[in-house]
């Protein structure tokens, strides 16, 4: 056989070979297949200070700990926080699915400044979107809680490092 003949004939049966394959692909999973099916172990924690507030916030640092956030958690507390940190700004979307207790939530600049503070409805399945395009942080708290402390936008988050950008972003 001719060597060219031999590539046609190997191309064809691959070719062949993949098209038989192909019909035995599982179908892409769903979303809720995706969604973690209980709550995050307490992550770590970090002091952080919203004007004369503090706060002890678990953080939300990877993909998998910012999907899971507080999902399934029941009996939120005045002291319970969680600070969500993403590599850059973007427009943020919270929504509630899988979450029992309802929250508040701050979404926050790079700049640390607080930018939107929200209501999120317990296992509201529709997305809260930020009015702004530039949110990197996200602080949720028992539902409530900015109001009680008088903490609105314009206030400014930092931790004991200083700024969230230098906490979280600064090279050693």
């Amino acid at each position: 056989m001719k060597p060219g003949r031999f590539i046609v004939l190997l191309l064809a049966a691959t070719f062949w070979a993949g098209c038989q394959k192909s019909a035995d692909v599982a179908p892409a999973p769903s979303i809720d297949d995706l969604l973690p099916k209980q709550a995050q172990p307490k992550l770590p924690t970090m002091k952080i200070y919203l004007g004369a507030e503090t706060l002890d916030a678990e953080l939300a640092l990877n993909d998998r700990q910012r999907m899971t956030g507080m999902m399934f958690r029941t009996n939120i507390q005045e002291t319970d926080a969680m600070l969500f940190v993403f590599p850059g700004p973007f427009q943020a979307k919270f929504w509630m699915k899988n979450c029992p207790e309802s929250i508040s939530a701050a979404y926050i600049g790079p700049d640390g400044v607080i930018a939107e503070i929200h209501h999120l409805e317990k296992n509201d399945t529709n997305s809260v979107v930020a009015a702004a395009d530039n949110i990197q942080y996200v602080l949720e708290t028992k539902d409530g809680w900015f109001t009680r402390h008088n903490i609105n936008p314009g206030t400014v988050i930092r931790s004991g490092k200083g700024s969230l950008s230098e906490t979280f972003f600064s090279k050693p």
